[in-house]
C-alpha cells in the first residue's frame, strides 16, 4: 500500500470518527442507540486505524495538504513511521475503550450520552490529527481541540464541585502548556516565516537557542506528560472522569507529550546536547521515584493508577534521555538501543494501563465504591473483570512474560552501556539511576499487589460486595482486547523491537532490529547472546509446567491423605474481613519511609471524646512549595491590576497620555 494511501484512508477514519460524533449529537438522549451502535462504530474505525498505522510504518513518507485553516495558512499533514506508530497505539487504545465503553455508558451520567460520544470522538480525532500535522498552526489547532474536549470529558459529571475542579485544572496547566509551545515554534522558524515542520527542519539554531526551544518543549509538552512538577493535574482529573476517559486520558493523552518531544528533539531540531539528556534523565528518575511512592500509600484506587501513570511517563522520560545522551555523544546503536525500550514502553503502558483503568470502572459500576477500604473479595462475584485486570497487574507489575516485563529490560539492557560513556562523571553516576529504576521496579510491583489484592482477593468488606455483577458483554470484549494485546507484546518481543526499528532508523538513523532478528524469534538479544538474552516462550511454557506439577503433587499424589481442619486464629475463631490487611496497612511502611516526599496531617483523638477518630491525611508537597505561593503572587498581581480599573474615563486618559509619553521618550532615544 503506498504511504499516500495510507494517510488518505487515515484522514477516512479521522472523519469517521467525527461523523460518529455528529450522529451522537442527533441521537442525544437515546443511549441505547449511543451505546450499542455509535461506540461499538467508534471501535471499529479504532480498528482500522490499528492497521492502517502498521502499514504506514512500513512505507516511505507522504504529505497531504488540506485546504482548511487561514488564507495562505492551509493544513499540512505527513505520516512518517514516527507519527505511524503512534496513530497504532492510537488505535489500540481506542478499539478497546470504545469496545468497553458500549456496556460502560449509561442515563445518568451527567452529560447527554449523545454529547459524551460527540466529545469522546471529537478527542480522538484531534488526537489523530496531532500525530500527522505537519506544521505548527495544524498542530496547534488539533493540540487545543484535543486538550478543549478532553476536559469537557473530564467534566462529565459536572454537577460535582470536585469534579469541575479538576476539569479547570487540567485545562489551565494544557495552556500554560500550550504558551510554551508556541514559543517553542515560533523559535524553530527562525525568523524564517516558515512555520511548515519541513521549513523547521531546514533551520540550523546555535546551540544556546536550541537548548531554549528544547526547555520549552520540555515544559510545554511535560504539562500534557504529566513529568514532574506539572503533573498535579493528573491525580485530580483521572478520579475525576469516567472511567473509560481516564483509560483514554492515562493510555494515549499522555503520550501526545512524549510525540511532542520526541518530534521536537529527534525530528525539528538538528542536534542533541548531552546537558538535555542528564536533565531529562534525573527528571524522569524523580518522577518515577514521586509517582510509584505516591501510588503505594493510595486508598482511592483510581487516584492509585493516577499516580502509577506519573511513574511510567518518569521512566519514559529517562528512556528518553538516554537515547539524548548516547546521540549526543555519536552512540547511534545505543542510543537505539534506548529508543526501541521507550517506544516498547509506551505500547505497553498504553494497553495495561489502559486496561486496569477500565477494571475500576468496572468495579465502580458493580459496587459503588471507590474506596479500597470497602472493597474485597470481588474475584468470586466477578471472575471476568479479576482474571483480566490480573494481565493488566501482572504487565505493569513488570512481572515476565507480559509486556511490562520487556519494556523494563530493554531500558536496563540500555544502563549496562552507560559505562562507555566518554564522561568519567556520568559512569559514576548512571549506574546509580539505574538502581534507583531497579527500587522503582521493586515498588511498582508492591503497588500492583496491593492494588489487585484489596480489591479481588480475601473475604468482601461489605455486605453489599455480594451482590456485584460481573461485566457486561461488551466491556468483556474490551477486556480480553487489551489483555490479549499485553500477551502478545510479551510473547513476540522480536517481531515488535522489528517494526519498531523502522522508527528509529528514521530517528537516528539505526536500529537493533538485524541484531535481534539474527537470533531467531524464540530469543531476544538487543546485542549479542553473550550479553544478556530472553526467551519469553520458554519461560511462559516453564511457568506452566510449574502449576502443572503443583497441581499433580497436590491433587494426585497427596490427595485423601490431607486431614482438613479449621486453621488456628491465634486463639481468636471469629475470623472476619476486619483482619485482613488493608490499603492503610499496606502503604504504612512507605509513608513512614519516605515521609519527607509527603504532607502528612494527622488527627489525633482526644480522651475525652465519647467518638474518638484517628486520620491521616497525606497530601502533595508540591501543591505548597510551588503551586500556593504561585496563587498568591497571582491575586496580588490581579488586585494591583485591580487599581488601574477605577471606572472613570479621565484616569484612563491619564493613563493613555503616561503610555504614550513613554513610548515617545524610547523611540527618540
Amino acid at each position: 500500500m503506498e504511504h499516500l494511501l495510507v494517510i488518505h484512508y487515515v484522514l477516512l477514519v479521522v472523519a469517521g470518527w467525527l461523523a460518529v460524533g455528529v450522529l451522537g449529537l442527533a441521537n442525544l438522549h437515546r443511549t441505547r442507540v449511543v451505546a450499542h451502535g455509535l461506540f461499538p462504530l467508534g471501535a471499529v474505525f479504532g480498528l482500522l486505524l490499528c492497521g492502517l498505522g502498521l502499514a504506514g510504518v512500513f512505507s516511505v513518507p507522504g504529505q497531504v495538504v488540506l485546504p482548511f485553516g487561514l488564507p495562505d495558512l492551509p493544513f499540512h499533514l505527513r505520516l512518517d513511521g514516527l507519527s505511524a506508530y503512534f496513530l497504532t497505539v492510537l488505535g489500540v487504545v481506542s478499539t478497546g475503550v470504545s469496545a468497553f465503553s458500549a456496556g460502560y455508558f449509561r442515563k445518568g451520567e451527567g452529560t447527554p450520552p449523545g454529547l459524551l460520544c460527540f466529545e469522546y470522538h471529537v478527542c480522538l480525532a484531534s488526537m489523530a490529527v496531532v500525530l500527522l500535522a505537519d506544521d505548527a498552526y495544524c498542530f496547534m489547532v488539533a493540540w487545543e481541540t484535543m486538550t478543549l474536549s478532553a476536559t469537557f470529558l473530564v467534566m462529565t459529571n459536572h454537577r460535582i464541585a470536585e469534579i469541575r475542579r479538576a476539569a479547570w485544572l487540567y485545562f489551565l496547566i494544557s495552556h500554560v502548556g500550550a504558551l510554551a509551545l508556541l514559543l517553542c515554534f515560533g523559535l524553530l522558524q527562525g525568523n524564517s516565516g516558515d512555520y511548515t515542520f519541513a521549513g523547521m527542519r531546514q533551520q540550523h539554531l546555535g546551540v544556546f537557542w536550541a537548548s531554549v526551544a528544547f526547555l520549552l518543549a520540555l515544559f510545554g509538552f511535560g504539562a500534557k506528560a504529566g513529568i514532574f512538577p506539572l503533573h498535579v493535574w493528573l491525580p485530580e482529573a483521572h478520579p475525576a472522569a469516567p472511567s473509560p476517559v481516564s483509560a483514554l486520558m492515562s493510555g494515549f493523552v499522555l503520550k501526545a507529550g512524549l510525540y511532542g518531544v520526541l518530534r521536537t528533539v529527534f525530528d525539528l531540531l538538528h542536534l542533541q546536547v548531552a546537558w538535555w539528556g542528564v536533565l531529562m534523565l534525573m527528571l524522569g528518575l524523580f518522577t518515577a521515584l514521586f509517582g510509584v511512592v505516591f501510588s503505594a500509600i493510595q486508598t482511592d484506587m483510581k487516584r492509585l493508577l493516577a499516580y502509577s501513570s506519573i511513574d511510567n511517563i518518569g521512566l519514559m522520560f529517562v528512556s528518553m534521555g538516554l537515547a539524548i545522551l548516547f546521540r549526543a555523544y555519536g552512540m547511534s546503536a545505543l542510543a537505539a538501543l534506548s529508543l526501541t525500550a521507550l517506544l516498547y514502553q509506551i505500547a505497553s503502558h498504553a494497553t495495561f494501563k489502559s486496561l486496569l483503568f477500565l477494571g475500576t470502572g468496572s468495579v465502580l459500576h458493580a459496587t459503588g465504591e471507590r474506596n479500597l477500604g470497602r472493597l474485597g473479595g470481588l474475584i468470586r462475584f466477578m471472575p471476568w473483570t479479576a482474571w483480566t485486570v490480573l494481565v493488566g497487574a501482572f504487565a505493569s507489575a513488570g512481572l515476565p512474560p507480559l509486556s511490562g516485563f520487556v519494556s523494563e529490560w530493554l531500558l536496563l539492557q540500555s544502563f549496562l552501556f552507560t559505562p562507555g560513556l566518554p564522561d568519567p562523571f556520568l559512569n559514576m553516576v548512571v549506574p546509580l539511576v539505574a538502581a534507583l529504576i531497579a527500587l522503582v521496579a521493586a515498588l511498582a510491583g508492591y503497588t500492583m499487589v496491593k492494588f489487585f489484592g484489596i480489591i479481588f482477593l480475601g473475604q468482601p468488606r461489605e455486605a453489599k460486595l455480594r451482590g456485584a455483577r460481573d461485566a457486561s458483554q461488551w466491556e468483556r470484549i474490551g477486556f480480553v482486547w487489551l489483555a490479549a494485546i499485553c500477551v502478545l507484546l510479551g510473547l513476540l518481543p522480536v517481531q515488535f523491537v522489528v517494526v519498531l526499528d523502522r522508527v528509529t532508523q528514521m530517528l537516528v538513523g539505526t536500529g537493533i532490529g538485524q541484531t535481534v532478528a539474527r537470533n531467531g524469534w524464540l530469543l531476544l538479544a538487543p546485542t549479542s547472546v553473550d550479553r544478556a538474552s530472553y526467551m519469553p516462550a520458554v519461560f511462559l511454557l516453564f511457568f506452566f509446567a510449574c502449576c502443572g506439577l503443583a497441581w499433580l503433587l497436590v491433587r494426585r499424589l497427596y490427595h485423601g491423605r490431607l486431614r482438613r481442619a479449621a486453621p488456628w486464629a491465634c486463639g481468636f475463631p471469629f475470623v472476619n474481613a476486619r483482619m485482613q490487611d488493608t490499603a492503610e496497612g499496606f502503604g504504612q511502611p512507605i509513608r513512614q519511609i519516605f515521609a519527607p516526599l509527603f504532607r502528612i496531617e494527622r488527627r489525633l483523638p482526644s480522651p475525652f471524646d465519647s467518638h474518638p477518630v484517628y486520620s491521616v491525611t497525606v497530601t502533595d508537597r508540591a501543591w505548597t512549595l510551588i503551586y500556593e505561593p504561585i496563587e498568591r503572587l497571582v491575586k496580588r498581581v490581579a488586585a494591583l491590576a485591580g487599581l488601574l480599573q477605577t471606572g472613570r474615563i479621565a484616569v484612563y486618559l491619564m493613563h493613555s497620555f503616561l503610555v504614550l509619553i513613554v513610548l515617545l521618550m524610547l523611540v527618540r532615544r
